[in-house]
């Protein structure tokens, strides 16, 4: 527990450079002390004890403004900064070393069941307000924006933006973005190939009348 702790504080203090002390992140941090008491929740709730896993982590949601359900699975050396908003849902697996920054949710989008919420997986960056809804993976080193609503899987080593949110740099490479303002219209594009054939039919009806 105590190894746990130390790799916690840790991960803070290498990430934040606000961070001056362990004192400081061990008692005035509220991303850190919604971990501990997400651990000791997860604890009971594994043990079917899930009315005072529940208490423990409603408690820290009072306290802190975070809200981890106790049934999440939650990696080494996470790090919350900030941290006010944060909603955490029931089946949300997050790998080792995350960084989520304030008001992100990893929630679900109410049609799935067992399975509802997404996999984060090692060293992911979600930024401030994003929201990753559904049962899927976001690979690992992969980096979120922003205010991304993600609602379908991310691949490893990836950067996504935007609502819905699309990958625009993978691997290091940038993706070629869509070109928003020269799309072809399905219309135009149906209408032109009708005026075609009737060209094409009105010419040999004339060669015809010839």
């Amino acid at each position: 527990m105590f190894k746990r702790l130390r790799e916690d504080i840790r991960a803070v203090k290498d990430r934040d450079p606000a961070a001056r002390s362990a004192l400081e992140i061990l008692l005035l941090y509220p991303g850190m002390r919604a971990i501990r008491m997400y651990r000791r929740a997860h604890w009971f709730y594994k043990h079917n004890m899930k009315f005072i896993a529940r208490w423990i982590s409603q408690s820290a949601a009072r306290s802190t403004g975070i809200e981890i359900h106790p049934g999440a699975t939650i990696g080494r050396r996470l790090v919350i900064d900030h941290g006010h908003g944060i909603v955490i849902g029931e089946t949300t697996e997050i790998g080792d070393d995350v960084l989520i920054y304030q008001g992100v949710t990893l929630g679900g989008t109410g049609k799935d069941v067992g399975k509802r919420h997404p996999t984060i997986g090692n060293n992911v960056m979600i930024s401030s307000g994003a929201k990753v809804l559904g049962p899927f993976k976001v690979g690992d080193n992969s980096r979120i924006a922003a205010g991304a609503v993600v609602l379908e899987e991310v691949p490893p080593n990836s950067t996504v933006v935007g609502v819905p949110a699309k990958v625009v740099r993978q691997n290091g490479q940038k993706i070629t973005p869509l070109d928003q303002v020269h799309i072809p219209d399905p219309v135009w594009q149906q209408l032109d190939a009708m005026n075609k054939q009737i060209a094409e039919l009105t010419e040999k009806l004339d060669n015809l009348s010839k």
